[in-house]
Parts: C-alpha cells; sequence; structure tokens
C-alpha cells in the first residue's frame, strides 16, 4: 500500500486548494484522487464552452434530483463537474464570493474563526486580481480574476434599467457593497478559464510531492477501529487503496461526500443497515440541510440584432466571434454569455440583497442550450438565501451509484414570496425607460402570465437550479452536526471534510470562490494541528 501524508478524494474547487496548499512546502506529499478524466477536453479551457461541457458524460456527472413535490414532480437535472477542477471547470466562471453578513452569520451560530473578518484574509490569499491589490482584493494569489473587456449595449441598458429603480450600479460585487447592477469578474486568464485545478495544481505537482490519479473512484475511507487511515478506490477495474499517515480528507461535494462517508458507515445508523452498509459512527445528519439557488428565467425578444444569439447564427458572426477571442480577448468566446447581473433586496424586510441576477445576451429554451432562432435575452433570478431543505442519500453500498438527492425547492412560503418579488423586480427593469426599446415583447413567460398565482405556477413549471448545492456535512459546534469547526468529521479521527457541503448556510452568490476558501482555511488548520501533535 502506497503511502503519502494526506490522502484528497476529490479535485474540484476545494480539493484542488486543500491539495496544493498542503503540498506547497515541497516536503509534505499528497495524493489527490480524481473520480474523472484529467482537463484535456479544449471546451473545458474555451470560457463559452461551458455550453458543450454542460451535458458531456465524461466530464460531467450530469446528477438527477429526485421528483420534486414543490415542483410539480420535475426531476431538475444537476449537473457537477467530474474531471480536474471539478464544477469549477465547467461552470459560469462568474466569481462572487458572498456578503460579508452570511460569513458573520455562520459565526453567530457558533462557528468561531468563520467570520467575515477571518475569511477576507483567504479571500484575498486565494485571488490574483487583474485590477491588482486592494483593501478587497489580492493581487498575488494563483486564482486568476479578470474584468470582462469591452461595454455590452444589451448589460449597458439592464444596468440603466436598474439605477431607474434605484438600484445603484456597481463595479465591484465584491467590494465593500454587494448590492448594485453592473458587470462580473470572471475567473479567466488571458481568455481561458483558469479554474482551480489551473490555480491550485501545476507547481506543487511539478514539484512531484502532490501526486495526481485521474479515473480514481473512491469507494470507501479505510478505517483501523475509529481512526481513518486511508482510502480504496477504482482505477482502471482494478481495486486499489493508499494509506494516509496524517488525515484523509474528503472534498468529493455536496453529494458525494455524503454519500463517502454513509458507504463507508458514517451516517444514519438504521438507514445504512437497509443498505447492508455496517455502522461505524451513527451520524443522522450526514446528507441533511441541503440547500440550493433555485433560478426563474425570463426570456426577452431583442428589438434590435445585437444579442449572441445573432452572432451564432452565421459561420460568419462565428468567425467574427472567434476573431475577437484570438486577437483582442474579449467577446463572447472570452467571456461566456453571463456578462453581468444584479444583486438587489426586494423588500424592506431584506437587510441585504435577497435575489441575484443573471443578464445573458442570449435565450435559449434552457440553460446551454440551443440558442432560439430570434434575437433573444434573458434575465434569470434566485432567491439567495431559501429556507427550504433537503437531503442526499446513498442509494446503495457502492459509491459508484449515484446518491438520490431531494431538494424540496420552494418548499416554504418564504421561499415562495422571494421568487415572486423577484419576478416582479425583473418584469419592471425590462419595462423601464433604459430597456424597454430593446425589448419586443416577453417571450417567456409571456403577457399571458400576470398574478401571482400564475406566475408561480410557471416557476413551479420551469425553475430550475443555478448549480450551488451546499450543506450536506454542516459544520457547527453541536454535537449533531457533522464536522466541527476545523471540519474535522465527529465520532472519528484522522477524516475530514473539506469542501462547500459543509456549509451551514448558503452563500449569497455563486459558490465556487468560498468552496476554494473553505480549501485554502483547511489547509492552514491542518498544518497547525499537525504541528501541535508533533
Amino acid at each position: 500500500m502506497r503511502q503519502f501524508d494526506y490522502i484528497v478524494v476529490g479535485a474540484g474547487s476545494a480539493g484542488c486548494a486543500v491539495a496544493g496548499r498542503l503540498a506547497e512546502d515541497g516536503r509534505t506529499s499528497v495524493l489527490l484522487l480524481e473520480a474523472g478524466p484529467a482537463d484535456r477536453n479544449i471546451w473545458i479551457h474555451i470560457p463559452i464552452g461551458y455550453g458543450k461541457t454542460m451535458f458531456d458524460p465524461k466530464n460531467n456527472w450530469r446528477f438527477y434530483s429526485e421528483p420534486e413535490p414543490y415542483l410539480n414532480g420535475r426531476k431538475i437535472y444537476q449537473p457537477r463537474g467530474r474531471t480536474l477542477g471539478g464544477s469549477s471547470s465547467i461552470n459560469g466562471l462568474v466569481y462572487i464570493r458572498g456578503q460579508a453578513e452570511d460569513f458573520d452569520a455562520w459565526e453567530a451560530l457558533g462557528n468561531n474563526g468563520w467570520g467575515w473578518s477571518d475569511i477576507l484574509p483567504y479571500f484575498k490569499r486565494s485571488e490574483s486580481n487583474e485590477r491588482g491589490e486592494s483593501e478587497y482584493h489580492g493581487g498575488k494569489g494563483p486564482l486568476t480574476v479578470s474584468d470582462i473587456r469591452g461595454r455590452n449595449e444589451l448589460v449597458e441598458a439592464f444596468i440603466g434599467g436598474a439605477g431607474e429603480l434605484g438600484i445603484p450600479r456597481t463595479d465591484d460585487f465584491n467590494g465593500a457593497r454587494q448590492e448594485g447592477a453592473g458587470y462580473f469578474q470572471l475567473t479567466t486568464r488571458n481568455g481561458l478559464r483558469c479554474s482551480a485545478a489551473k490555480a491550485y495544481l501545476p507547481a506543487p505537482r511539478a514539484r512531484g510531492n502532490l501526486v495526481v490519479e485521474t479515473d480514481a473512484h473512491a469507494t470507501g475511507v479505510i478505517f483501523e477501529g475509529k481512526r481513518a487511515v486511508g482510502v480504496r478506490y477504482m482505477r482502471n477495474g482494478q481495486l486499489q487503496e493508499a494509506r494516509a499517515n496524517c488525515e484523509v480528507v474528503v472534498s468529493a461535494g455536496a453529494f458525494q461526500s455524503p454519500q463517502l462517508l454513509q458507504v463507508s458507515g458514517i451516517g444514519d445508523a438504521d438507514y445504512l443497515r437497509t443498505l447492508g452498509i455496517r455502522p461505524l459512527h451513527n451520524a443522522p445528519q450526514v446528507g441533511k440541510n441541503l440547500q440550493d439557488h433555485l433560478q426563474s428565467r425570463l426570456i426577452y425578444k431583442c428589438t434590435k440584432p445585437i444579442t449572441t444569439n445573432d452572432q451564432l447564427r452565421t459561420l460568419w458572426g462565428q468567425a467574427r466571434i472567434g476573431m475577437r477571442w484570438i486577437f483582442r480577448k474579449e467577446g463572447p468566446v472570452a467571456a461566456g454569455i453571463q456578462l453581468g447581473g444584479m444583486f438587489a433586496r426586494t423588500g424592506p424586510q431584506a437587510k441585504t440583497p435577497d435575489v441575484q441576477f443573471h443578464f445573458g445576451t442570449i435565450s435559449a429554451d434552457m440553460t446551454a442550450g440551443k440558442p432560439h432562432d430570434f434575437s433573444g435575452f434573458t434575465v434569470s433570478v434566485c432567491n439567495l438565501r431559501p429556507t427550504s431543505r433537503g437531503e442526499v442519500k446513498a442509494v446503495s453500498s457502492d459509491a459508484r451509484v449515484a446518491p438520490a438527492a431531494l431538494f424540496n425547492y420552494l418548499a416554504t412560503q418564504e421561499d415562495e414570496n422571494t421568487m415572486l418579488a423577484g419576478f416582479r423586480l425583473a418584469r419592471s427593469i425590462a419595462a423601464s425607460r433604459s430597456m424597454a426599446p430593446y425589448v419586443a415583447e416577453e417571450y417567456r413567460p409571456g403577457p399571458g402570465v400576470g398574478s401571482d398565482a400564475e406566475t408561480l405556477a410557471f416557476i413551479r413549471d420551469y425553475a430550475t437550479t443555478i448549480f450551488h448545492p451546499v450543506g450536506t456535512c454542516r459544520m457547527g459546534e453541536d454535537t449533531a452536526s457533522v464536522v466541527d469547526t476545523r471540519l474535522r468529521v465527529r465520532g472519528v479521527s484522522g477524516l475530514r471534510v473539506v469542501d462547500a457541503s459543509i456549509m451551514p448556510l448558503l452563500l449569497s452568490g455563486n459558490t465556487n470562490a468560498g468552496a476554494m476558501v473553505i480549501g485554502e482555511k483547511a489547509a492552514d488548520m491542518m498544518r497547525e494541528d499537525r504541528r501541535e501533535l508533533q
């Protein structure tokens, strides 16, 4: 059995960060296991390519939820990255940290060391923002964050419409205040995607003390008594094992981290027995507390042929946007289609923004689907802090069988009200003086959907995820939590969970940056704990 200081299961946003940081001293040996292939697919690296990887079975787990009872029994598609970089290799590249109040809320729940003042230094350490170092941004980190080149006529109209409603223009959603409308910054470097794998893995791999194995699906954590000492995994059709002299780190994401704990005997003991799994530690909260951002999309026909639909419709149009990328590192190829957005409050009850908008200069019947044959754009709205909760469960003792995930989207009145208010806000912007000249008609849901009851029915029929599942290995100071505030799995030793599954509450924004920061902080805590034992 090969031996390493640490074994990290899952090369996603957090897994790459924690593995890369643990190995940065050149002496600590780390094995990083990734169930998917190496990130060689060209569409991973070209920003607009996530339309290609969204349904690619080689680089995407392509999970589905269980039938959602409050979405008319629909199974909601759940893309998750299955390659080096995990979902940071197939996402929309938007760099959003969340709100300072999110992390302060974590701390208020008893998670000392996770407040905003504790976490901001890690965001800065991880980031190399092209604007340079500042009070809120880093300039020397491994993750490159870039501005979108140029200005877009439709995005400018959207920002103007928001301004008419009193929502200010902002040039930084990750600065002193999140609220406002503006252009996103993206995790790109010289016009190419900067995934967690590109950010954190090259240097330690070159030194040789970080070993990365792809196509290596972990099937269980190996225990001696109640101490984790290694990982069992399938690679090239053969069952292999590796030993961790210090710790095993599970970074498989909000679906597969709880699943790996469960198949390893950590979970609800009664339920594990129904799967033929011998319980090691009774932890009923494993898999619980599942949270996600639900989005509803409004699609508009545009009065002018200036949308990405128009650019992609002809070979000449495709050639033009290709040339813009090659020579100027700008345009849809360099930035994808989510150029701008907005964070806003739906009413006086919201002390901070409670809805997020993504503004896309393209339209399709589904996210990353075939563009419509008309000039179109999309306004997506999501509830930032849903109160609905779901659960992830292993359905087999075999970790290679996909787990079951039930989100219970829109289970609460609060979530219904916030989505309706966000919908009304989107329509108000579309009707503004700035936007109205560009709106030929509302294509979906259309003028026939007007009342709250009709709108809610539309949302239940069409809403989908915006791809931010978290919370299933909840961190807390209480003994019922899955991990403690140092991310150690309760009831056993030598085992931590390091990814978005530890989030007690969902961040108010995209979760990729937050997951990497969890990896950054975890590496520091693990080094500290190791020094204390020496």
